[in-house]
């Protein structure tokens, strides 16, 4: 026998522990049932009812290899999640659109989220420990974000996948066959792919397997050899993973720095101080969480840049959970047999590897904290809660019973008043700007509010108070450089927008923006240029090939105007109106006979008489040496208002 395999095996699945799963899921789907009547808001509004690749069961394959974040910008946002996509497509094509059927389905998943917690706890913990971190986890009010907002449903699948990977791999003693191995490995494969956090799976195993067998470092080799089918499969998908987000997105990491904290980009210190800093708002939301919020962008979460209160009672915590972690891990092994306090390390560590993509120490995750973030790693929490109620119960058993009804009741009851905060966008900034008017983003919508309403005074007051508390944050300074253009003020827009552009001039959003503006305003010269650079950030972007192409006719530079038309075709925008605009460049450049054959390019690309009859008659016009319609004329401006639109979703999108 190996020496790690000492302790009684892992207990299997048992009708108690069957019984134990079906109440966790049951009291999730009872404090989470008033979400299925919201609507779509925050993310929602664009991920999801703005997506039209989503709306068509034949295009959604399609979604596959192009970025979460359906807008002209995805790529800088740096997601990449298709199985969560596609879910959205086929619940989409089921509830033909209507949010209900979105929200039962998450409303479903957090309670197989549940579940599993109970199974894979009830692997290694007691079936009582199990059980109460089941229901902690079910109603804890820290989720109510990653269920009561639609797109949340990443959240929720991820981890439901994550968890069910982790079942198979706990129940599996010795050598993994090869079937569980493709199990596991499939599962680990949708659940990254549903979020980037699962990548840290092959991490839970191990923290799992070292807790419930007794594992030393003098056992690794030989535990190694044993789970070296499994890990290697998982280390083949992790590089397939990396790949595709290399082609998808051009980086495996986001680029984004946090909203209001660019300064973290610059530096591993200050980073440092500011990941320290916000470990006590982590504590906070697992223990006291009556304080919830949308948003934790600065100056709610502060930048550091050198030690501050903040940040020396996040390292103190930080250490002395580790401490705790260290104590309780020489205790012995976790077994179903009997409480141990190493329930208490292996709750700490799974927190920790769990948390550890979204913690902004290995590489910029685009938000400092988010609620949304805290759900996979409270699975970690859950089990050290767990062991602590039930070994008060034990020693206690009056006590107990008190504190696990008072504290279950009063996490439920915060739950169920939070889910309504998420009902539609409305609900969502108002609560978010009557809790929170420190909040940076609070003061950004504000300003939005006001501008709506006509009020541009305060509105401009808003936006430079938000300004103020987020700093130069690229997303906020270029949205609001998009506001003053739409309201007429001209100056301060290219103001904001060029400022943006030179702080980040590998990000495409202010220069299209600047580009569009240009265009409207026939400022051929700056069209062009910022046009191309627009182009240079986002290769693929077609709506700006569009705009160049324009510039560059006004402009009188035919040749390269034509050049540019066939590089929008050759990038999937091959279209009647194409051909005709180049045909136009053609015949203004003298050269009848290429204007005739790109004519003829348009005619077999007509799809009805109509079109068809349009053809003939600018052919039989040509013929005649009468003018065509300006390339590219200010009569097609489809392409421009859908990126003017797309821009409308950063506010609520900014990384999440």
């Amino acid at each position: 026998m190996k020496p790690w395999t000492a302790v009684k095996p892992f207990a299997s699945g048992t009708p108690s522990v069957g019984r134990a799963a079906l109440l966790a899921a049951t009291a999730a789907g009872l404090a989470f049932a008033n979400s299925v009547g919201n609507d779509f808001a925050y993310d929602d509004r664009l991920i999801v009812a703005g997506n039209e690749d989503i709306r068509s069961l034949r295009t959604l394959p399609g979604t596959f290899v192009k970025p979460y974040w359906p807008n002209a910008h995805g790529r800088e946002l740096g997601l990449w999640r298709p199985v969560a996509t596609w879910v959205y497509g086929l619940q989409w094509a089921l509830w033909d659109g209507e949010p209900a059927g979105f929200h039962l389905v998450n409303v479903l998943l957090n309670s197989l989220a549940a579940a599993l917690v109970v199974l894979v706890l009830g692997e290694l913990l007691p079936v009582s420990a199990a059980l109460l971190a089941g229901l902690v986890f079910a109603v804890h009010p820290v989720h109510t974000e990653a269920v009561a907002n639609v797109v949340g449903m990443a959240e929720l699948l991820s981890a439901t996948l994550y968890l069910g990977a982790c079942l198979v791999a706990v129940r599996c003693r010795g050598r993994m066959r090869s079937g569980r191995v493709l199990v596991v490995t499939g599962l680990f494969l949708a659940a990254t792919l549903s979020k980037e956090s699962a990548v840290t799976l092959p991490g839970a195993i191990l923290l799992a397997d070292a807790a419930g067998r007794n594992l030393h470092v003098r056992h690794l080799r030989a535990y190694l050899v044993e789970r070296l089918p499994l890990y290697a499969a998982l280390g083949v998908s992790t590089g397939l993973v990396f790949a595709g987000r290399l082609a998808v997105l051009g980086s495996i990491a986001d680029p984004y720095p946090p909203m209001g904290a660019e300064v973290l980009a610059g530096g591993a210190v200050p980073r440092i101080w500011t990941v320290l800093g916000t470990w006590p708002e982590v504590f906070r939301l697992f223990f006291l969480p009556w304080e919830l919020s949308a948003d934790y962008t600065p100056p709610m979460i502060p930048v550091a840049l050198g030690w501050t209160a903040r940040s020396v009672c996040g390292l103190i915590l930080g250490l002395g959970a580790l401490v705790i972690a260290g104590w309780s891990w020489k205790r012995g092994p976790v077994s179903p047999d009997g409480l141990s306090p190493a329930t208490l390390s292996l709750g700490v560590l799974w927190l920790v590897v769990t948390l550890l993509p979204a913690s902004n120490l290995l590489f910029l995750s685009g938000v400092l904290l988010a609620e949304r973030t805290l759900y996979l790693p409270s699975v970690g929490f859950a089990a050290g809660v767990g062991w602590m109620l039930a070994q008060l119960r034990r020693e206690r058993p009056r006590t107990g019973t008190v504190v696990i009804g008072v504290g279950l009741a009063l996490l439920c009851c915060r739950t169920i008043a939070r889910n309504p905060s998420w009902k539609d966008n409305a609900t969502v900034f108002a609560t978010l700007l009557r809790e929170h008017p420190e909040s940076g983003r609070a003061q950004w919508v504000m300003g939005d509010v006001y501008m709506g309403r006509g009020d541009r005074e305060r509105g401009l007051a808003a936006y430079r108070r938000a300004i103020g508390m987020v700093g130069g944050s690229y997303t906020l300074v270029a949205e609001i450089g998009r506001r003053m253009l739409a309201e007429g003020f001209d100056q301060a827009g290219e103001h904001l927008l060029r400022r943006a552009w030179r702080d980040r001039p590998e990000f495409g959003l202010a220069p299209s923006l600047l580009a569009i503006h240009y265009d409207r305003h026939e400022r051929w010269e700056l069209a062009e240029e910022t046009s191309r650079a627009a182009i240079g950030a986002e290769p693929h972007n077609t709506v700006q090939m569009h705009l160049l192409a324009r510039s560059l006719a006004a402009l009188g530079r035919t040749r390269e105007a034509a050049a540019v038309r066939r590089l929008v075709i050759r990038a999937g925008e091959d279209r009647i109106e194409q051909w005709k605009w180049i045909a136009e460049l053609e015949l203004r450049r003298g050269d009848t006979a290429r204007a005739i054959s790109s004519l003829d390019s348009a005619r077999i690309r007509t799809g009805t008489a109509a079109q068809l009859a349009e053809i003939d008659s600018i052919r039989s016009a040509l013929s005649d040496g009468l003018a065509l319609p300006a390339a590219g004329s200010a009569q097609d401006t489809h392409g421009e208002d859908a990126i003017w639109r797309d821009t409308n979703g950063w506010r609520s999108s900014y990384n999440r």
